[in-house]
């Protein structure tokens, strides 16, 4: 119960004291990478001590260059894995996906658009695949990205099914991918839970993918990142996941229609 208490208050506190040190540092500098070393480097790691997590990095940092832009996709267990892949993915200044709708929300909206955060338009189809035209320039342009290839954070620690539409922005962006797998942080922080119990997480970060090779070949792609997150996954004492079950299902597979792909 103290270590909830603690956890929470930490968070709570240092988010919202070094917001308007990181807002600060982007006007002061108008660079986004100065404002995500805050982030990154002081915001994150107290995240991670709150939470008495103990990272352990497996391999694959040989794979992190802050001069080259790439996509970095990860399987997705706890809302802790926000700062722990914060933290070890240092020294890329790594941004994540918003929906554009986010970018209008006074000061927290204002400042990701500022920071560098890329934004996609879940919105009817024409103009989500303009956003995603959109995102995929910047992403060329030197931005590198994190995304969580399940949309959603697995409550048993396997691998879910993958979502298409990062592989769409990939495929678009032609960067290297790179595949990371997170193991642990579903035991520290549970999905929809506050029960905190310290214990290791390991991350290791795969060998980037060049997504140029697959052509237009999006379910290859999604595959080929989605055996090594697995492999990595068993790797590192998780549960892996079933290979044959590639793809999550959308509302478009239900018959909405409505959904683009580029949410999906």
């Amino acid at each position: 119960m103290l270590r909830n208490i603690f956890c929470i208050f930490t968070i709570a506190f240092f988010t919202v004291f070094l917001f308007p040190v990181a807002v600060l540092t982007l006007l002061l500098t108008l660079s986004g990478d100065a404002s995500m070393w805050w982030c990154q480097r002081v915001w994150a790691p107290l995240m991670i001590f709150a939470s008495g997590a103990k990272i352990q990095i497996v391999g694959g940092a040989e794979h992190l260059d802050p001069k080259r832009p790439v996509i970095f996709l990860s399987n997705h267990q706890s809302t802790l894995d926000i700062p722990v892949l914060f933290i070890t993915l240092w020294p890329v200044r790594v941004r994540m996906v918003a929906k554009k709708v986010v970018k209008y929300v006074p000061f927290l909206g204002w400042y990701i658009w500022l920071a560098g955060f890329v934004f996609i338009n879940r919105g009817i189809k024409r103009e989500a695949i303009q956003s995603l035209d959109e995102a995929a320039e910047k992403i060329r342009k030197g931005t590198s990205i994190l995304l969580y290839a399940e949309g959603t954070r697995s409550e048993t620690g396997e691998v879910l099914p993958f979502k298409k539409g990062p592989f769409m922005l990939a495929l678009k962006a032609k960067v290297p991918v790179i595949p990371v797998t997170i193991v642990g942080t579903e035991v520290v922080m549970p999905k929809n839970s506050w029960n905190i119990t310290p214990a290791p997480v390991k991350v290791k970060i795969g060998a980037p993918i060049d997504p140029t090779k697959f052509g237009d070949d999006r379910d290859a792609l999604m595959k080929a990142v989605r055996d090594v997150v697995i492999d990595q996954s068993i790797e590192l004492g998780g549960k892996g996941g079933d290979k044959n079950r590639v793809l999550a299902r959308s509302r478009d597979d239900a018959g909405s229609g409505q959904q683009s792909e580029a949410s999906a």
